[in-house]
């Protein structure tokens, strides 16, 4: 089981962790979309969600109090999937429907992390291949 989890782990992971990238290459770019969404300080917003994104994805990956790195990507993925999808202030069809897309996949994304916050905090210790236990215990 614990391989299972380890493969799980880093599938989950490399999503987070090439969007972190993503936001450090091309931060200018993401910050001029960000402004356009109306995302405020969108420059700090792209580097401290990138911030997120990369330690939330490494915690995970690495087993390094994997619950904490889970309610990390949460705190992302929450206010991404409402400051940058918002479908319903969209009037053209098929861009409602990208942003509906992406609204859903990012708070579905969320909930899996809010999965194994849960997870790595109950299963604590017992959980092999990681480099730490978990940080909170519940």
């Amino acid at each position: 089981m614990n391989v299972v989890v380890l493969i799980g782990r880093i599938l989950f992971a490399a999503l987070f962790l090439g969007s972190a990238f993503g936001h450090f290459a091309q931060r200018k770019q993401m910050a001029e979309y960000a402004g356009y969404k109306g995302v405020p300080v969108p420059e700090l917003s792209v580097l401290a969600s990138g911030v997120l994104l990369l330690v939330g994805g490494l915690s995970v990956l690495l087993g390094v109090w994997a619950d904490l790195g889970s309610l990390l990507l949460v705190v992302f993925l929450v206010p991404a999937a409402l400051l940058m999808h918002a479908f319903w202030k969209e009037s053209d069809a098929q861009v409602k429907q990208q942003e509906m897309i992406n609204f859903n996949k990012d708070i579905g994304l969320a909930g899996a992390a809010l999965m194994l916050f849960a997870f790595f905090s109950h299963v604590g210790a017992d959980l092999g291949l990681t480099l730490t236990g978990p940080l909170f215990h519940i």
